[in-house]
């Protein structure tokens, strides 16, 4: 860790990022809970959720490319106070205003996002930091859905749900009060700035792989209904992933330095496709909570590994300090591009176009990680 930060207030850094992820394993039950009180049609929850994500995204990476890292505190506080007014403002909206309130929602956690990110990338073994904040984002995630999924939505519904994420918004201004004020320059004095070419390439690649991801799972309830199944069996799918997401984050921090990032990303490929294929079939109860189970255990070991894949890229952590972003862009642009393919009886062509990008994105990491091969001086 940069000496000029303390440890304890880049633990803070990092806890002030947690309500900005806390969203993006929710969605999927949130979303299906407001279908299911016909507020939202089937087609509008893809459009909803790409909404936040995006602006969540695009806060994320406009902050780090004009804003100076000062009067962090400043920025956490109000960012926390303006995410806790629109979870509360969702409660009394519904159709079209749905969308336009979960933008607003998304620029307040993209900044959120923004401070979390800053301190990952300013540290020296950053993939370890990255996978220390993940596990804090997959516990989070678990113990909400788990209420959610037991409790919250089978009471109180959506706004339930709302009401939950608005006050873990508020409980947010206490690691936001105790973080940095500043940040110290990121290494090699670089003091923000877009990235170079090879850089956006390592985003690109980033971009296209986490899109795979977010046009899928957002459907998972849709995915049960069309097996059989019932709401209730993908609720319980949902938290039985973030449970799983916990090891796979857990098990990425204490292997962070000691595996390569291609790989990872060559097995996590092969893992997913191989649960979409589960997804396309009628399975039985044990086996669709068990094949989402691993997805979400996939989906948070390969997180840390975006921030060595964008160093290896591009050394001066300008990419690095983007990868958040094109995550959460990728995470709206994925149910984006479902949009005009999921009908109200048949979400399977959405698999398909997953496994497409899953295959792209990971092409695109083949050619990356190859160039850095070849350029690597020879000892």
């Amino acid at each position: 860790m940069n000496s000029e930060v303390p440890t304890r207030q880049a633990v803070a850094a990092l806890g002030v990022g947690l309500n900005a992820l806390a969203i993006a394993g929710l969605l999927a039950p949130l979303m299906g809970a407001l279908a299911d009180e016909h507020r939202l049609s089937a087609s509008q929850i893809g459009l909803t959720a790409s909404a936040e994500l995006s602006c969540m995204a695009l806060a994320t990476g406009a902050a780090g490319i004009v804003l100076a890292p000062k009067r962090l505190k400043f920025i956490g506080m109000a960012a926390s106070l303006a995410l806790a007014g629109c979870d509360l403002a969702t409660t009394a909206a519904s159709g079209w205003r749905l969308p336009a309130i979960r933008a607003l929602a998304g620029a307040s956690e993209g900044l959120l996002l923004w401070i979390a990110i800053g301190m990952i990338a300013r540290t020296k073994t950053p993939e370890r930091w990255a996978g220390f904040f993940w596990t804090g984002v997959a516990i989070l995630q678990l113990v909400l859905a788990f209420a959610f999924a037991a409790f919250v939505i089978p009471m109180f519904g959506a706004n339930g749900g709302y009401v939950c994420l608005a006050a873990c918004a508020l409980l947010g201004l206490a690691p936001a009060a105790a973080a940095p004020s500043i940040y110290p320059p990121l290494p090699g004095d670089q003091a923000g700035g877009a990235p170079p070419l090879r850089g956006w390439i390592a985003l690109l690649a980033t971009f296209v792989f986490f899109s795979a991801n977010g046009a899928v799972a957002i459907y998972l309830e849709r995915y049960a209904l069309e097996a059989g199944l019932t709401p209730a069996i993908a609720r319980t799918a949902v938290w039985v992933a973030l449970a799983a997401q916990v090891a796979g984050s857990t098990a990425a921090t204490a292997l962070a330095g000691r595996v390569r990032w291609f790989p990872v990303f060559a097995i996590a490929a092969a893992l997913w496709l191989t649960v979409w294929a589960g997804f396309s079939m009628r399975l039985p109860a044990p086996l669709f909570i068990a094949a989402n189970g691993l997805s979400g255990l996939v989906a948070l070991f390969v997180g840390p590994f975006y921030v060595p894949l964008a160093i290896e890229a591009d050394p001066s952590r300008r990419a690095a300090m983007q990868t958040g972003a094109a995550q959460l862009l990728a995470g709206a642009a994925g149910p984006l591009m479902a949009f005009n393919l999921v009908t109200d009886r048949d979400a399977r062509p959405v698999l398909a176009l997953g496994a497409a990008l899953l295959i792209g994105g990971l092409s695109i990491m083949t050619w990356l990680h190859g160039a850095a091969v070849r350029n690597r001086p020879c000892d």
